[in-house]
């Protein structure tokens, strides 16, 4: 009996030495990748604070100092210039076309999620993969037929010839998301619901939207940075300079302010504070909606 005692307790010892083994080797910092984590956001960061330390830079300064050596005198003369260049009006055509865009597209691809969620037959079936083959037409392969029906429209040169294409390429990827998340809602609330006495429009404004709220934001910031950052359909299909929009004007500035790089990354700072702004306030909904799903 003692000896089997002993070798009892020996081997739960063992096991106990081993398993706080494992628990320590688990709590072991990973070196590499947290070097490599470092690395990579010094590799973001490094063209961000390019921009911004020449943005702050005369002409002079740039051209006869260290690249990457902040100014010993900053000014900011270059955003001034770019405000006095009509920023102002793109700056707001920007903001029109966005929210024209991104709202009408949110609002619809949530309908239409749910409506393929929650609904059943062959109609419901067949918008659904007619949704997926959006996801198949590229962008570039459309802009013939888009500036031949925006033409026959009389809609050239508006912004809303930029609002109305961008709201349907916006809707295929963003039906598909919201319907993955809706399929995880439990159809018991649905039900619960219903005995209650709610409609369908009911159910999906009052417990689908705010059950799957950081999907919303999700595909909300994601289109608006597709929109923001659009080049291609303001190129084609704008053509005075009041309706040009951000991207359309860097390039313009480009011409404008050939010699004067500072000038030109200072419109490009303007540009992108929007969305830095848009990401700090949205960015616990933002990364709900991202990393949604990895813990299953």
């Amino acid at each position: 009996m003692a000896l089997a005692t002993d070798t009892a307790q020996g081997t739960a010892t063992r096991v106990k030495q081993r398993s706080q083994g494992k628990r320590l080797g688990r709590s072991t910092p990973n070196v590499l990748g947290g070097l490599g984590g470092w690395v990579w956001l010094a590799l973001i960061i490094l063209p961000v604070y390019y921009v911004v330390i020449t943005s702050l830079k005369n002409q002079a300064g740039f051209f006869g100092s260290n690249p990457l050596a902040p100014s010993t005198s900053p000014t900011l003369v270059n955003y001034r210039t770019v405000l006095e260049a009509n920023f102002v009006r793109y700056f707001m055509n920007s903001v029109i076309v966005t929210l024209g865009s991104v709202i009408p597209a949110v609002v619809v691809s949530f309908m239409a999620a749910y409506a393929v969620v929650r609904g059943s037959g062959r109609i419901i079936g067949s918008a659904h993969t007619l949704f997926l083959m959006g996801l198949a037409i590229p962008l570039q392969a459309t802009i013939i037929p888009i500036y031949f029906m925006i033409t026959k429209a009389h809609l050239y040169d508006t912004l809303l010839a930029l609002i109305l294409p961008s709201i349907a390429f916006a809707i295929p990827i963003s039906v598909l998301i919201l319907s993955n998340f809706l399929r995880d809602v439990p159809r018991e609330l649905f039900e619960s619901m219903r005995l209650d006495g709610c409609s369908e429009f009911t159910m999906m404004w009052r417990l689908a939207l705010p059950l799957v709220r950081p999907a919303v934001v999700t595909i909300a910031i994601y289109n608006a940075l597709h929109v923001w950052n659009g080049f291609l359909f303001p190129l084609i299909l704008t053509q005075s300079p009041d309706k040009r929009v951000l991207p359309l004007s860097l390039w313009a500035f480009q011409d404008e302010f050939t010699v004067n790089i500072p000038a030109v990354l200072a419109a490009v700072v303007l540009s992108t504070l929007p969305l830095v702004v848009l990401y700090v306030l949205a960015r616990r909904q933002l990364v709900s909606g991202l990393t949604a799903g990895f813990n299953k």
